[in-house]
């Protein structure tokens, strides 16, 4: 298998499907690809970036899996809430991706990182040297062996064929960390695209950077296309996230405006970020992070 793998991915639905389904709980992390090489770890993101450096106590732990195993999940940060209680915090792991590799081991010791995984796609000490085209129950025991031996930080997602299990996930476990559900079919195989539902709590959405406010260099806001085709502004960006985004920005001549009257430079490439989609209705959009 090469690298980067191309990851499956979910498409949002209105309720929980029914039928010969696997349900997963949605944690609210980064999507990461942990490949366990013949001699070390390196990590992927969902774009095919190498996150190592950042994920750095992640892949020490990972060495511990048998070479040549690829999984697929979740890279997660657990916090203390106000009443003491640990929850999956979006912020702490944005945190780590947007920082340098030394601030990402400073934070990595301060709130150590999880890998919560849902799929593996290789496991060639088993013979499985590409797993991808295999049904899902039969992945789902893979991971369950191959991670028996290993333990935290590196654990398996939770996973159940029961639908009312899975809805009184989605309801008890909201506001720790836990977005939604996934459901995957029993039999389907790992594919590209959108090929798994999700129902979450507070869906967001893909959308395409047509400009940017301020300069290419110190964006302030991205002026985004989204689903349903209306150019929109962002709210301010995060000096953070406008760091990681200003080296996509490649401006065109000239000035463009959105319906609402906004000015923005407008800009080519194909960069995607991911917003909230309850704001979509209105003016302004929230950049939660770079696709």
């Amino acid at each position: 298998m090469e690298w980067p793998v191309d990851v499956a991915l979910a498409r949002p639905v209105p309720q929980l499907p029914i039928g010969p389904l696997a349900y997963e709980i949605k944690v609210d992390g980064h999507r990461t690809v942990l490949w366990r090489t013949e001699d070390s770890v390196r990590l992927q993101s969902r774009t095919g970036r190498d996150v190592t450096a950042l994920w750095m106590d992640l892949a020490v732990a990972a060495m511990r899996l048998p070479p040549g195993v690829i999984l697929d999940g979740e890279a997660v940060v657990y916090v203390a809430d106000d009443d003491g209680r640990a929850r999956i915090s979006f912020e702490a792991a944005q945190s780590r991706t947007l920082s340098t590799p030394r601030r990402a081991r400073e934070l990595a010791e301060r709130h150590p990182a999880t890998y919560v995984a849902f799929d593996v796609l290789a496991h060639p000490a088993a013979g499985l040297p590409d797993l991808r085209p295999r049904p899902y129950s039969e992945r789902r025991q893979v991971l369950l062996d191959v991670l028996a031996g290993v333990g935290p930080p590196i654990e398996p997602v939770w996973s159940t064929t029961d639908r009312d299990e899975a809805l009184l996930w989605y309801t008890a476990l909201e506001g720790t960390g836990v977005e939604g559900i996934v459901a995957k079919p029993l039999r389907g195989a790992y594919k590209t695209g959108r090929v798994w539902s999700k129902i979450r709590h507070a869906d967001t959405a893909d959308a395409t950077v047509v400009g940017f406010t301020g300069t290419a260099r110190h964006p302030k806001a991205l002026a985004v296309r989204l689903p349903d085709g209306r150019v929109a502004l962002s709210q301010r960006l995060p000096t953070a996230l406008a760091s990681v985004v200003a080296p996509h920005m490649v401006p065109q001549a000239g000035r463009a405006f959105t319906k609402g009257g906004d000015s923005y430079t407008p800009a080519v490439g194909d960069v995607v970020v991911e917003v909230v989609a309850g704001t979509t209705r209105h003016a302004v959009v929230t950049v939660v992070r770079l696709r």
